[in-house]
């Protein structure tokens, strides 16, 4: 897996369209992992336009990728404001071959916290249910806990809460190519957790997290904690 970061031109019209739209992004990236004879396959790569711009104002780009983009084949002159750099080899970068359980990262995710009712997923809104999303995603499917804390109450039984910053909550709008549009509520999940299964730890980390993958979610980030 490789991890490249790219910085988007606000003054091109197709980056802006882009930006606006993310699932117009997610097509525009594909072109990058395309051939003549090979369209970009499915789970090639996840993203995520971070919340930060650089410091000359320009939309940064997180993604992850099975294989090397090239970057000519987008067609769009301007819709980058530098030519990237060269992609970071996940699995060397963290050592992924001599991953332990107990190790500990810093991670960001923006995520779909949902629930399915009657066959429908729902999205989560209320604070403590994002909360306990993220915390039973972690334990139950992606080999990872989060720190808890406990707040006393003096009226009440004492409160467990995992420890971590949720914030940045959007509606991400689109449209797909036969018109219909798309809507999927997101937020961004800041914190640090500990490896508690490896194997499912490595999976989350090549597949991502949730739903929505094309709309820029799902992307699982980390950095050791020395």
């Amino acid at each position: 897996m490789f991890l490249h970061k790219i910085h988007l031109n606000p003054r091109s019209r197709e980056a802006r369209r882009d930006i606006a739209d993310p699932y117009e992004l997610h097509s525009t990236l594909c072109r990058a992992f395309s051939t003549a004879d090979r369209k970009c396959p499915e789970g090639e790569f996840l993203w995520r336009l971070e919340p930060e711009a650089d410091s000359n104002g320009n939309p940064r780009i997180l993604i992850q990728s099975r294989s090397l983009p090239d970057w000519s084949r987008m067609g769009l002159n301007d819709w980058l404001a530098e030519t990237p750099a060269d992609g970071i080899n996940i699995a060397e970068h963290l050592k992924l071959n001599s991953l332990k359980s107990g190790q500990l990262f810093r991670f960001r995710l923006r995520a779909n916290p949902t629930v399915t009712r009657n066959s429908k997923r729902f999205g989560l809104l209320r604070l403590p249910e994002q909360e306990l999303w993220i915390d039973r995603k972690g334990r139950e499917q992606h080999g990872f806990a989060l720190p808890y804390s406990v707040s006393p109450d003096l009226t009440e039984q004492a409160q467990r809460r995992v420890i971590v910053r949720i914030y940045q909550e959007r509606m991400l709008a689109g449209r797909r190519r036969n018109g219909a549009e798309i809507r999927v509520f997101s937020v961004l999940y800041d914190g640090m957790l500990t490896v508690v299964d490896v194997d499912k730890f490595r999976a989350a980390l090549q597949n991502g997290i949730g739903h929505a993958k094309a709309m820029g979610l799902g992307l699982l980030s980390v950095a050791p904690v020395l």
